[in-house]
């Protein structure tokens, strides 16, 4: 559980939703920023919403409805692709309960095959969708590049017989750089994700640049380092910079520099606090740093590692 009342002050404004709240009574400014889908001009909102761990609850009733309060707050504030995979456990079933409550709003539903066999690939495929109970995946993506020569005929078959509507592939923790390198140059992704943030930089070298000379979209995950990067900046005050950025709080000053990237097409944080899902997808509206500013306050060096400004090294 990620608690950020250290850093945004204006938690304590907005309050906790009531369960079952009306997904009409939150208004939803028209200003979020979208991004287009290279490979089709489909434009979908710059934040997204992630389901490892967070989404993890088994059969437990009660935590389900809670995830279906933050699903009901992401979407509300504007929010709409979900992320998911086999590989999280029960995060699909939790996924597809929160629909039920909700009256099936639409969702751009992003899922995953993760095993090393095509066959099973077929069948977990079909499981999933099951899970989220949807008719069909926006985008399926290989998790993790794991078999990912296997897959890849039978993602784009699914997607020409309109089973599928995207393919893409994915990595995690900077890990497999070269080998995703190597993918997006010999085949023709709609997607891939990678991870990137203020300390993970090393994407932007090879992986950006090239997802944009490609015409693929980027899904960004791990966009906090699973909540390490707030807690190593929660207990210091938001720059006074942050304003020229429209950033209420760290977490929004750091995913406003990850969608300023021009690559970047979507950052997917998780979460466990409602409040939070609003403030991600709150930190598409306003602007965005400048390349002055990502350079200015954003600095790189030579280690895999980046400093903040008036913080000490990441």
């Amino acid at each position: 559980m990620i608690d950020r009342r250290g850093v945004v002050r204006y938690l304590a404004a907005l309050g906790v939703a009531p369960l079952f709240r009306p997904l009409e009574s939150f208004a939803t400014p028209a200003e979020l920023i979208t991004r287009p889908i290279p490979s089709s001009g489909e434009r979908i909102p710059a934040i997204g919403l992630g389901s490892w761990i967070t989404f993890n609850v088994g059969d437990d009733t009660a935590a389900r409805d809670a995830c279906m309060e933050i699903i009901r707050a992401f979407l509300a504030r504007g929010g709409r692709l979900i992320d998911s995979s086999p590989m999280y456990a029960s995060s699909q079933a939790t996924i597809g309960y929160a629909p039920t409550k909700l009256g099936r709003p639409q969702v751009f539903s992003a899922d995953k095959v993760w095993t090393s066999s095509l066959a099973e690939g077929r069948e977990q495929a079909e499981e999933s969708r099951r899970f989220w109970g949807v008719p069909r995946f926006d985008l399926l993506e290989v998790h993790n590049l794991l078999a990912w020569e296997d897959h890849r005929p039978a993602l784009f078959a699914m997607k020409k017989a309109g089973r599928l509507r995207y393919v893409g592939v994915t990595t995690s923790h900077g890990r497999r750089h070269a080998e995703l390198e190597t993918i997006m140059r010999r085949e023709r992704l709609d997607f891939v994700q990678v991870t990137y943030n203020p300390s993970d930089r090393e994407v932007e070298q090879r992986i950006l640049p090239l997802a944009r000379d490609r015409g693929m979209a980027v899904i960004i995950n791990r966009p906090f380092q699973q909540g390490a990067l707030i807690r190593r900046v929660e207990r210091r005050p938001v720059p006074a910079w942050a304003r020229e950025i429209d950033a209420r709080s760290w977490a929004q000053v750091i995913l406003k520099f990850i969608i300023s990237h021009p690559a970047v097409t979507c950052a997917i944080p998780a979460t466990t606090v409602i409040a939070d899902a609003r403030e991600n997808v709150d930190a598409a509206r306003g602007r965005l740093p400048d390349e002055e500013l990502r350079s200015a306050s954003f600095p790189t060096s030579r280690r895999r590692d980046v400093g903040l400004v008036d913080l000490p090294s990441l």
